[in-house]
């Protein structure tokens, strides 16, 4: 059988597999769920955190120099998501995605994203910087950006068997990761209205007495659609 038979056959199981989806309460593992036809759905917090212009960091810098900003970046972002019990389900090159679940979810996932900034401005910038001698020779500069939403998805194993990983469906996953991929001056955290609206005021006011907002109202098209998503300049001490 050629490999067009062969994709057309597969392709044809797929669409006719019955499905096999139950309700979880952790974060699932690929071994957890059948190959085909399985699926685990989850209600859960989706962070992505974004290293910003790193095409223009792995062209114009040496790549033993790209790759160890870019590990910093990840090992610093991937740490503050486990601090919170976050779960890191995916790298994708240069950003990581976190899955929260729980009672606290939003407000973790929230402050997760304050404290990538604290990180980002404090410790890897000022390192990066007095590290190498080429970023100072230069106009890049070290930044990211940080994307939450929450709702149901679902998770699923896709790929070939001996070669497959989870894939993670529904609006929190691909909301999230299109708000990391917004580049506006000044503000480096986005979070969808249903995170704003579900987190408890910790994650929501700071300052002094703890009573300045530290989030903007703002509107975002997703899908054709106006979206109402809050966004934040503030840090947060990890």
């Amino acid at each position: 059988m050629g490999l067009t038979d062969v994709l057309s056959a597969e392709t044809s199981n797929i669409l006719s597999q019955k499905w096999n989806i139950r309700d979880g309460r952790t974060v699932p593992e690929s071994e957890t769920i059948q190959f085909a036809g399985g699926a685990v759905r989850i209600n859960a917090t989706v962070l992505y955190a974004d290293l910003a212009q790193s095409s223009y960091l792995a062209t114009e810098f040496q790549q033993r120099t790209a790759a160890k900003v870019i590990s910093t970046f990840l090992y610093n972002m991937s740490r503050i998501i486990t601090s919170f019990n976050g779960n890191i389900t995916a790298y994708d090159g240069d950003r990581v995605m976190g899955i929260f679940i729980g009672d606290s979810k939003n407000t973790d996932a929230a402050k997760c994203a304050l404290k990538m900034n604290h990180a980002v401005l404090k410790i890897i910038k000022p390192k990066v910087s007095a590290h190498f001698q080429s970023f100072k020779q230069t106009e890049y500069d070290i930044s990211h950006c940080v994307g939450v939403d929450t709702s149901s998805i679902l998770a699923v194993r896709a790929g070939q068997r001996g070669s497959n990983d989870l894939v993670w469906i529904g609006r929190a996953p691909n909301l999230a990761a299109k708000l990391s991929d917004l580049r506006v001056s000044g503000y480096n955290s986005f979070i969808t209205k249903d995170v704003f609206d579900n987190m408890l005021d910790p994650s929501k006011y700071g300052g002094t007495n703890n009573d300045q907002l530290m989030w903007e109202k703002r509107s975002f098209k997703f899908l054709g659609k106006d979206e109402i998503v809050y966004c934040s300049n503030w840090t947060w001490t990890p």
